[in-house]
């Protein structure tokens, strides 16, 4: 079988190993591939594996000999699932590999903005503290997460990780999800989409993108959203209107964004959100430890050697 990891360095940038993909066939690995080398890269190949490179219907319908598609990551709107199981290609994902550095990244920037420790931190390399009267000093507001309310959009996996970590903070949780479990969680108020925006002191997004959570968050429900709110979005860049946002920054009628992912990644220098007033971008990092990594590349490897053994798991459907 030949195997071609097509965005590979993504994923492993030489501090893992491939070592057990090799065993299941030949493997050619891709550090990238832009759109117009997908056709070459993955020529003959029987399997291929993706983090994010596009499989669309042109292409899943001209490499004849592909039988296999491994998504190197949870979200799969990337390939175009629906034509591949018309060919009868099986495509598989990671369902859960990265919550526990999701979670992590998420209060990560919530910390970020609350204390500010990075801005503090170069006050003092540049010499403030040296030239301080007092023994403390402080740049921007301190501001505690104890009392404070986190609304949570979407109450899987990660979305449950990251509301015991707000509970563990003493803040208030509530969520909104379009599946809500027979049980709500401990500790969480499960309540309706207005309410979460009306009413959150930091809203996390964590659904899937669908059509129906395409654009989501928008201008009218930003409006929403009281003007000293956080917005943080680890999922997915389409679940945002990034003008909306933009305009709701700059016109001060949002406290601050603190975002992942941005619709088009990486992003064009005319994206609104990069001067956007009090936003604050990180290059869709939240997954990547090198210990969710590790778990990503095990679970990969398992998918394909379950499909060889005609057991496929982790299978995707439409």
């Amino acid at each position: 079988m030949k195997i071609v990891v097509l965005d590979g360095y993504s994923v492993n940038p030489g501090d893992l190993s491939w070592e057990g993909f090799k065993a299941l066939g030949e493997l050619v690995v891709h550090a990238r591939t832009s759109p117009e080398e997908v056709l070459l890269h993955a020529a003959g190949a029987e399997a291929l594996m993706t983090n994010k490179t596009r499989l669309n219907r042109e292409i899943i319908r001209k490499l004849t000999a592909l039988r296999y598609i491994g998504v190197l990551a949870t979200g799969h709107d990337h390939v175009n699932v629906q034509d591949a199981e018309k060919r009868g290609i099986v495509v598989t994902h990671v369902p859960d590999y990265a919550t526990a550095s999701a979670a992590q990244h998420v209060f990560a920037m919530i910390l970020e903005r609350t204390n500010h420790v990075s801005a503090h931190a170069h006050s003092v390399f540049k010499g403030r503290w040296i030239k301080s009267p007092d023994p403390t000093y402080w740049i921007h507001p301190i501001q505690e997460l104890e009392g404070l309310t986190l609304g949570i959009l979407g109450l899987g996996r990660i979305g449950s990780r990251v509301a015991r970590l707000a509970r563990a903070f003493g803040m208030n949780v509530m969520a909104h999800t379009d599946a809500p479990p027979s049980a709500p969680p401990a500790g969480i108020e499960l309540v309706s989409l207005d309410a979460l925006f009306s009413r959150s002191d930091i809203l996390t997004l964590h659904c899937p993108l669908t059509p129906l959570t395409e654009r989501i968050v928008n201008a009218p429900r930003l409006a929403l959203m009281k003007p000293t709110a956080m917005l943080v979005n680890t999922a997915r860049g389409d679940l945002v209107d990034e003008e909306a946002l933009a305009g709701a920054l700059n016109g001060k009628r949002l406290g601050c964004a603190l975002l992942d992912v941005l619709a088009k990644e990486p992003p064009d220098r005319k994206n609104p959100l990069l001067s956007a007033h009090n936003c604050w971008i990180t290059p869709h990092q939240a997954w990547a430890s090198r210990a969710a990594r590790s778990r990503l590349l095990a679970v990969a490897l398992e998918n394909l050697r379950a499909y060889l053994a005609g057991k496929p798991i982790n299978i995707v459907r439409k």
